[in-house]
């Protein structure tokens, strides 16, 4: 399956949910905010979004600093 994953074209081995990506990519997820399709996701919603053909997903990192 194709998906866009922060602008870039990737293939997916099996259909997932946005909780199963942040694993497969090893992301610490306490860390991260994901978009998905241009809506942002809540943590307690991911494990119930499925990721289909095309979707695209923006996962993004906090960092601190100042």
């Amino acid at each position: 399956m194709k998906i866009i994953l922060n602008g870039k074209e990737e293939i997916l081995g099996e259909a997932t949910t946005v909780a199963g990506l942040i694993a497969l990519k090893e992301i610490n997820p306490k860390v991260v905010i994901v978009e998905h399709n241009y809506t942002l996701i809540k943590k307690e919603d991911w494990n119930v979004t499925a990721i289909k053909e095309n979707d695209r997903l923006e996962i993004l990192r906090f960092v601190g600093g100042g």
